[in-house]
Protein backbone atom coordinates (compact mmCIF):
# COMPACT_ATOMS: atom_id res chain seq x y z
CA UNK A 1 0.00 0.00 0.00
CA UNK A 2 0.85 3.60 -0.24
CA UNK A 3 1.47 5.68 2.85
CA UNK A 4 0.11 9.33 2.70
CA UNK A 5 3.32 11.45 4.49
CA UNK A 6 1.48 14.70 3.77
CA UNK A 7 -1.34 14.17 5.57
CA UNK A 8 -1.53 16.86 8.42
CA UNK A 9 -2.51 15.30 12.09
CA UNK A 10 -3.00 17.71 14.75
CA UNK A 11 -1.43 16.36 17.13
CA UNK A 12 -2.77 19.42 19.72
CA UNK A 13 -4.46 17.81 23.15
CA UNK A 14 -3.11 14.20 22.80
CA UNK A 15 -0.63 14.65 26.05
CA UNK A 16 1.72 15.27 23.16
CA UNK A 17 5.52 16.64 24.30
CA UNK A 18 5.88 18.10 21.16
CA UNK A 19 2.52 19.85 21.18
CA UNK A 20 1.10 20.56 24.50
CA UNK A 21 4.09 21.69 26.37
CA UNK A 22 4.55 24.99 25.15
CA UNK A 23 4.09 27.08 28.50
CA UNK A 24 6.49 24.50 30.42
CA UNK A 25 9.20 25.05 28.34
CA UNK A 26 8.39 28.72 28.09
CA UNK A 27 7.87 28.73 24.50
CA UNK A 28 5.07 30.92 22.86
CA UNK A 29 1.32 29.44 22.11
CA UNK A 30 1.65 29.89 18.30
CA UNK A 31 5.45 28.26 17.69
CA UNK A 32 5.37 25.82 15.08
CA UNK A 33 7.21 22.91 16.85
CA UNK A 34 10.16 20.98 14.79
CA UNK A 35 12.09 20.06 17.75
CA UNK A 36 12.14 16.75 19.81
CA UNK A 37 12.63 13.74 17.85
CA UNK A 38 9.91 12.32 17.00
CA UNK A 39 7.83 12.32 13.70
CA UNK A 40 4.61 13.67 12.47
CA UNK A 41 3.34 10.39 11.13
CA UNK A 42 1.36 7.66 12.07
CA UNK A 43 2.89 4.28 12.65
CA UNK A 44 2.56 1.52 10.36
CA UNK A 45 -0.91 -0.02 9.97
CA UNK A 46 -0.21 -3.24 11.55
CA UNK A 47 0.76 -1.63 14.10
CA UNK A 48 -1.85 -0.19 15.08
CA UNK A 49 -4.07 -3.20 14.24
CA UNK A 50 -2.07 -4.83 16.80
CA UNK A 51 -2.27 -2.63 19.73
CA UNK A 52 -6.21 -1.96 19.02
CA UNK A 53 -6.41 -6.09 19.22
CA UNK A 54 -4.15 -6.04 22.67
CA UNK A 55 -6.89 -3.46 23.72
CA UNK A 56 -9.37 -5.42 23.12
CA UNK A 57 -8.00 -8.70 24.34
CA UNK A 58 -8.78 -6.75 27.79
CA UNK A 59 -6.46 -7.84 29.88
CA UNK A 60 -3.11 -5.88 30.48
CA UNK A 61 -1.11 -7.96 33.00
CA UNK A 62 2.67 -8.21 33.60
CA UNK A 63 4.91 -9.14 30.65
CA UNK A 64 8.19 -11.18 29.74
CA UNK A 65 9.69 -11.75 26.16
CA UNK A 66 8.88 -14.79 24.53
CA UNK A 67 11.27 -16.44 21.69
CA UNK A 68 8.91 -15.44 19.07
CA UNK A 69 9.83 -11.70 20.10
CA UNK A 70 13.29 -12.26 20.04
CA UNK A 71 13.04 -14.44 16.53
CA UNK A 72 11.45 -10.97 15.07
CA UNK A 73 14.67 -9.24 16.12
CA UNK A 74 17.16 -11.43 15.41
CA UNK A 75 15.55 -11.46 12.04
CA UNK A 76 15.53 -7.72 11.66
CA UNK A 77 19.28 -7.20 12.56
CA UNK A 78 20.50 -10.02 10.56
CA UNK A 79 18.64 -8.83 7.26
CA UNK A 80 19.59 -4.99 7.84
CA UNK A 81 22.77 -5.28 9.62
CA UNK A 82 24.49 -8.48 9.18
CA UNK A 83 24.15 -8.83 12.63
CA UNK A 84 24.40 -12.25 14.72
CA UNK A 85 22.73 -11.73 18.17
CA UNK A 86 21.77 -14.09 21.17
CA UNK A 87 18.55 -13.59 23.29
CA UNK A 88 20.62 -14.25 26.46
CA UNK A 89 22.29 -10.68 25.23
CA UNK A 90 18.97 -8.66 25.27
CA UNK A 91 18.11 -6.47 28.49
CA UNK A 92 14.77 -4.47 27.66
CA UNK A 93 14.77 -0.75 29.23
CA UNK A 94 12.32 2.39 28.37
CA UNK A 95 14.19 4.02 26.74
CA UNK A 96 18.24 4.50 25.66
CA UNK A 97 18.79 7.03 27.98
CA UNK A 98 17.50 4.82 30.65
CA UNK A 99 19.93 2.04 29.68
CA UNK A 100 22.73 5.09 29.37
CA UNK A 101 22.41 5.87 33.05
CA UNK A 102 22.24 2.25 34.10
CA UNK A 103 25.63 2.03 32.22
CA UNK A 104 27.01 4.92 34.10
CA UNK A 105 26.21 3.70 37.56
CA UNK A 106 27.63 0.06 36.95
CA UNK A 107 30.39 0.43 34.97
CA UNK A 108 32.13 3.68 36.97
CA UNK A 109 31.87 5.15 40.64
CA UNK A 110 30.96 8.53 41.63
CA UNK A 111 33.59 11.34 40.55
CA UNK A 112 34.58 8.58 37.43
CA UNK A 113 35.15 9.88 34.12
CA UNK A 114 33.04 9.36 31.50
CA UNK A 115 33.87 10.58 27.91
CA UNK A 116 31.46 12.26 25.13
CA UNK A 117 31.84 14.13 21.60
CA UNK A 118 30.58 17.52 21.53
CA UNK A 119 27.88 18.62 20.22
CA UNK A 120 25.92 15.62 21.07
CA UNK A 121 22.54 14.34 21.67
CA UNK A 122 22.58 16.48 25.41
CA UNK A 123 20.98 13.62 27.63
CA UNK A 124 24.54 12.07 27.88
CA UNK A 125 25.60 15.45 29.49
CA UNK A 126 22.51 15.06 31.48
CA UNK A 127 23.23 11.72 32.68
CA UNK A 128 26.96 11.79 33.37
CA UNK A 129 26.28 15.49 35.50
CA UNK A 130 23.04 14.08 37.33
CA UNK A 131 24.90 10.53 38.49
CA UNK A 132 28.30 12.77 40.07
CA UNK A 133 30.53 11.77 37.40
CA UNK A 134 33.11 13.64 35.95
CA UNK A 135 32.41 14.48 32.19
CA UNK A 136 35.64 14.57 29.60
CA UNK A 137 34.98 15.94 26.47
CA UNK A 138 36.34 15.09 22.76
CA UNK A 139 35.01 17.74 20.74
CA UNK A 140 34.19 16.97 17.41
CA UNK A 141 35.89 19.26 14.49
CA UNK A 142 33.80 20.91 11.83
CA UNK A 143 35.83 20.80 8.57
CA UNK A 144 34.69 21.12 4.90
CA UNK A 145 30.66 20.88 6.59
CA UNK A 146 31.62 17.47 8.17
CA UNK A 147 32.12 16.39 11.41
CA UNK A 148 35.39 14.46 12.11
CA UNK A 149 37.17 13.15 15.11
CA UNK A 150 40.25 13.88 17.04
CA UNK A 151 41.73 10.72 18.01
CA UNK A 152 45.08 12.15 19.22
CA UNK A 153 43.05 14.13 21.89
CA UNK A 154 40.30 11.59 22.88
CA UNK A 155 43.07 9.54 23.46
CA UNK A 156 45.17 11.79 25.89
CA UNK A 157 41.87 12.45 27.72
CA UNK A 158 41.40 9.08 28.07
CA UNK A 159 44.70 8.73 29.61
CA UNK A 160 44.73 12.46 31.51
CA UNK A 161 41.24 11.65 33.37
CA UNK A 162 41.46 8.20 33.81
CA UNK A 163 38.38 7.72 31.87
CA UNK A 164 36.36 4.46 32.85
CA UNK A 165 33.30 4.97 30.20
CA UNK A 166 32.91 6.33 26.40
CA UNK A 167 29.08 7.01 24.85
CA UNK A 168 28.98 6.91 21.05
CA UNK A 169 26.40 8.08 18.97
CA UNK A 170 26.24 6.36 15.79
CA UNK A 171 24.59 7.82 13.63
CA UNK A 172 25.23 11.21 15.26
CA UNK A 173 22.99 13.54 16.56
CA UNK A 174 22.96 16.27 16.22
CA UNK A 175 25.83 16.13 13.36
CA UNK A 176 24.18 13.58 11.01
CA UNK A 177 27.47 11.71 10.65
CA UNK A 178 27.62 7.86 10.08
CA UNK A 179 30.75 6.85 11.38
CA UNK A 180 32.46 4.75 8.92
CA UNK A 181 34.49 1.64 9.98
CA UNK A 182 37.58 2.83 9.61
CA UNK A 183 36.04 5.90 11.96
CA UNK A 184 35.13 3.24 14.80
CA UNK A 185 38.23 0.90 14.56
CA UNK A 186 40.26 3.77 15.33
CA UNK A 187 38.18 4.94 18.05
CA UNK A 188 37.37 1.61 19.34
CA UNK A 189 41.18 0.08 19.01
CA UNK A 190 41.67 3.36 21.64
CA UNK A 191 39.32 2.13 24.33
CA UNK A 192 40.50 -1.61 24.13
CA UNK A 193 44.32 -0.37 24.92
CA UNK A 194 42.87 1.81 27.58
CA UNK A 195 40.39 -0.51 29.14
CA UNK A 196 37.54 1.72 28.43
CA UNK A 197 33.90 0.45 28.15
CA UNK A 198 31.70 1.73 25.23
CA UNK A 199 28.08 2.40 25.08
CA UNK A 200 26.98 2.63 21.24
CA UNK A 201 24.21 4.22 20.76
CA UNK A 202 22.63 2.77 17.62
CA UNK A 203 19.07 4.54 17.70
CA UNK A 204 19.12 5.81 14.28
CA UNK A 205 20.55 3.57 12.89
CA UNK A 206 17.60 2.25 10.53
CA UNK A 207 18.22 5.96 8.81
CA UNK A 208 20.60 6.21 6.66
CA UNK A 209 21.01 8.20 4.06
CA UNK A 210 22.02 6.42 -0.06
CA UNK A 211 25.73 6.35 -0.26
CA UNK A 212 26.11 5.70 3.19
CA UNK A 213 26.03 2.45 5.39
CA UNK A 214 25.87 1.81 9.18
CA UNK A 215 28.67 -0.21 11.11
CA UNK A 216 27.40 -1.92 14.28
CA UNK A 217 30.79 -0.73 16.51
CA UNK A 218 30.32 -4.55 18.71
CA UNK A 219 30.00 -6.88 15.39
CA UNK A 220 33.75 -5.27 14.20
CA UNK A 221 35.97 -7.14 17.08
CA UNK A 222 35.87 -9.67 19.52
CA UNK A 223 37.25 -7.22 21.69
CA UNK A 224 34.46 -5.17 20.64
CA UNK A 225 31.96 -6.81 21.47
CA UNK A 226 33.64 -8.13 24.97
CA UNK A 227 33.32 -4.30 25.76
CA UNK A 228 29.86 -2.89 24.28
CA UNK A 229 26.70 -2.04 25.18
CA UNK A 230 25.17 -1.24 22.31
CA UNK A 231 21.34 0.44 22.68
CA UNK A 232 18.86 0.16 20.19
CA UNK A 233 15.12 0.32 19.52
CA UNK A 234 11.95 0.60 17.09
CA UNK A 235 10.88 3.86 18.91
CA UNK A 236 12.74 6.37 16.51
CA UNK A 237 12.13 4.27 13.26
CA UNK A 238 8.53 3.88 13.69
CA UNK A 239 7.72 6.39 15.86
CA UNK A 240 6.64 4.63 18.76
CA UNK A 241 8.51 6.54 21.65
CA UNK A 242 5.87 7.03 23.48
CA UNK A 243 5.36 3.19 24.09
CA UNK A 244 8.43 2.92 25.86
CA UNK A 245 10.39 0.15 24.63
CA UNK A 246 14.30 -0.44 23.94
CA UNK A 247 16.15 -3.26 23.09
CA UNK A 248 19.76 -3.06 25.05
CA UNK A 249 22.47 -5.91 23.41
CA UNK A 250 25.25 -6.89 25.86
CA UNK A 251 27.32 -9.32 24.81
CA UNK A 252 30.03 -9.60 28.05
CA UNK A 253 28.47 -11.57 30.85
CA UNK A 254 30.10 -10.07 33.53
CA UNK A 255 28.50 -6.76 32.15
CA UNK A 256 25.17 -7.68 30.97
CA UNK A 257 24.85 -8.67 35.11
CA UNK A 258 26.22 -5.71 36.13
CA UNK A 259 23.63 -3.92 34.19
CA UNK A 260 20.99 -5.75 34.81
CA UNK A 261 21.47 -5.69 38.77
CA UNK A 262 21.19 -1.77 38.00
CA UNK A 263 17.82 -2.25 36.39
CA UNK A 264 16.79 -4.13 39.13
CA UNK A 265 17.60 -1.56 41.45
CA UNK A 266 15.19 1.31 40.16
CA UNK A 267 12.15 -1.08 40.40
CA UNK A 268 12.01 -1.26 36.68
CA UNK A 269 11.47 -4.67 35.92
CA UNK A 270 8.61 -5.88 32.90
CA UNK A 271 8.34 -3.86 30.03
CA UNK A 272 4.84 -2.73 28.71
CA UNK A 273 2.83 -5.02 26.86
CA UNK A 274 2.15 -2.35 24.46
CA UNK A 275 5.70 -1.69 23.49
CA UNK A 276 6.72 -5.52 23.04
CA UNK A 277 3.60 -6.08 20.94
CA UNK A 278 4.52 -2.59 18.84
CA UNK A 279 7.86 -3.60 18.17
CA UNK A 280 7.36 -6.64 17.15
CA UNK A 281 4.14 -5.91 15.01
CA UNK A 282 6.43 -3.24 13.54
CA UNK A 283 9.76 -5.22 12.76
CA UNK A 284 7.85 -8.02 10.84
CA UNK A 285 5.31 -5.91 9.27
CA UNK A 286 6.63 -2.10 8.93
CA UNK A 287 9.56 -2.67 6.21
CA UNK A 288 7.81 -1.11 3.09
CA UNK A 289 6.07 1.98 5.65
CA UNK A 290 9.46 2.43 6.60
CA UNK A 291 11.16 1.89 3.10
CA UNK A 292 8.27 4.86 1.86
CA UNK A 293 9.43 6.87 4.64
CA UNK A 294 13.28 6.60 3.37
CA UNK A 295 12.47 8.05 0.29
CA UNK A 296 10.04 10.81 1.72
CA UNK A 297 12.76 12.00 4.18
CA UNK A 298 15.26 11.90 1.36
CA UNK A 299 12.91 14.29 -0.63
CA UNK A 300 12.25 16.08 2.78
CA UNK A 301 16.27 16.74 2.76
CA UNK A 302 16.39 17.35 -0.72
CA UNK A 303 13.65 20.43 -0.26
CA UNK A 304 15.29 21.71 2.84
CA UNK A 305 19.06 21.82 0.85
CA UNK A 306 17.55 23.61 -2.33
CA UNK A 307 15.30 25.83 0.07
CA UNK A 308 18.68 26.89 1.46
CA UNK A 309 20.53 27.72 -1.41
CA UNK A 310 17.91 29.64 -3.06
CA UNK A 311 16.71 31.42 -0.19
CA UNK A 312 18.61 31.56 3.17
CA UNK A 313 22.47 31.62 1.62
CA UNK A 314 23.77 33.10 5.08
CA UNK A 315 22.39 30.03 6.95
CA UNK A 316 24.58 26.34 5.95
CA UNK A 317 23.33 23.02 6.08
CA UNK A 318 25.85 20.77 7.75
CA UNK A 319 25.00 17.37 5.27
CA UNK A 320 23.42 14.86 7.15
CA UNK A 321 24.37 11.24 6.15
CA UNK A 322 21.67 9.43 8.37
CA UNK A 323 18.97 10.58 11.06
CA UNK A 324 15.93 12.71 10.39
CA UNK A 325 17.48 15.83 12.24
CA UNK A 326 18.83 18.25 10.17
CA UNK A 327 21.51 20.91 11.52
CA UNK A 328 21.50 24.19 10.57
CA UNK A 329 24.87 26.79 11.20
CA UNK A 330 23.59 30.26 11.56
CA UNK A 331 27.07 31.61 12.72
CA UNK A 332 27.61 33.56 9.08
CA UNK A 333 24.73 36.17 10.94
CA UNK A 334 27.48 37.07 13.12
CA UNK A 335 24.67 36.97 16.16
CA UNK A 336 25.26 36.30 19.70
CA UNK A 337 23.69 32.77 20.28
CA UNK A 338 20.61 34.65 22.42
CA UNK A 339 19.90 36.54 19.54
CA UNK A 340 20.02 33.49 17.23
CA UNK A 341 17.17 31.89 19.76
CA UNK A 342 15.08 35.41 19.69
CA UNK A 343 14.78 35.07 15.63
CA UNK A 344 14.00 31.35 15.32
CA UNK A 345 10.95 31.76 18.78
CA UNK A 346 9.95 35.48 18.72
CA UNK A 347 10.56 36.35 15.09
CA UNK A 348 9.84 33.73 13.29
CA UNK A 349 7.72 31.42 15.39
CA UNK A 350 9.39 28.01 15.55
CA UNK A 351 10.54 25.82 18.29
CA UNK A 352 13.56 24.16 17.26
CA UNK A 353 16.46 22.88 19.27
CA UNK A 354 19.15 25.62 20.36
CA UNK A 355 22.47 24.72 19.21
CA UNK A 356 23.52 25.71 22.91
CA UNK A 357 22.11 22.64 24.29
CA UNK A 358 24.73 20.48 22.80
CA UNK A 359 27.49 22.09 24.24
CA UNK A 360 29.52 25.19 23.75
CA UNK A 361 30.40 23.52 20.32
CA UNK A 362 26.60 23.79 19.46
CA UNK A 363 26.80 27.44 19.86
CA UNK A 364 25.40 29.15 16.72
CA UNK A 365 23.58 26.22 15.41
CA UNK A 366 19.64 25.19 15.50
CA UNK A 367 18.67 21.53 15.38
CA UNK A 368 15.40 20.79 12.91
CA UNK A 369 13.37 17.51 13.12
CA UNK A 370 12.70 17.23 9.48
CA UNK A 371 10.29 14.38 10.00
CA UNK A 372 7.11 15.75 8.88
CA UNK A 373 4.63 16.22 6.23
CA UNK A 374 6.50 18.54 3.31
CA UNK A 375 4.14 21.82 3.55
CA UNK A 376 4.74 22.04 7.42
CA UNK A 377 8.48 21.62 6.55
CA UNK A 378 8.24 24.68 3.63
CA UNK A 379 6.28 26.63 6.51
CA UNK A 380 8.93 26.40 8.68
CA UNK A 381 12.04 27.55 6.57
CA UNK A 382 9.14 30.31 4.96
CA UNK A 383 9.23 31.52 8.38
CA UNK A 384 12.92 31.31 9.07
CA UNK A 385 13.18 33.38 5.78
CA UNK A 386 10.59 36.12 6.55
CA UNK A 387 11.98 36.55 10.27
CA UNK A 388 15.31 37.35 8.44
CA UNK A 389 14.38 39.48 5.68
CA UNK A 390 12.49 41.62 8.10
CA UNK A 391 13.43 45.50 8.07
CA UNK A 392 13.86 44.93 12.27
CA UNK A 393 16.05 42.22 11.38
CA UNK A 394 18.40 43.74 8.66
CA UNK A 395 18.38 46.87 11.01
CA UNK A 396 20.19 44.63 13.92
CA UNK A 397 22.38 42.96 11.37
CA UNK A 398 23.28 46.10 10.08
CA UNK A 399 24.10 47.62 13.09
CA UNK A 400 26.63 44.63 14.31
CA UNK A 401 28.90 45.15 10.97
CA UNK A 402 29.45 48.59 11.37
Amino acid sequence: MNYNFDEIIDRKNTYSLKYDCNKEYGMPEDVLPLWVADMDFKAPIRVIEALKEISEFGIYGYTRINDQYFSTLERWYSKYFGRRVRKEWLIITPGVVFAIALAIKGLTNEGDSVIIQKPVYYPFSTMIIKNNRKLVNNPLILKDNKYVIDYDDFENKIIQNNVKLFLFCNPHNPGGRVWTKEEIIRLADICVKHNVKIVSDEIHSDFIFPGYEHTVLSDLKPEYEALTITCTAPTKTFNLAGLQISNIWIPNERIRKIIENEKSKTGYHEPSITGLVACKAAYDSGEEWLSQLRSYLKGNLDFVREFIKINLPEIELIEPEGTYLVWLDFRKLGLADEEVDTLIVSKAKLWLDSGKMFGEEGKGFQRINIACPRTVLEDALNRIKTAMNSSVFKKEIDKLSE
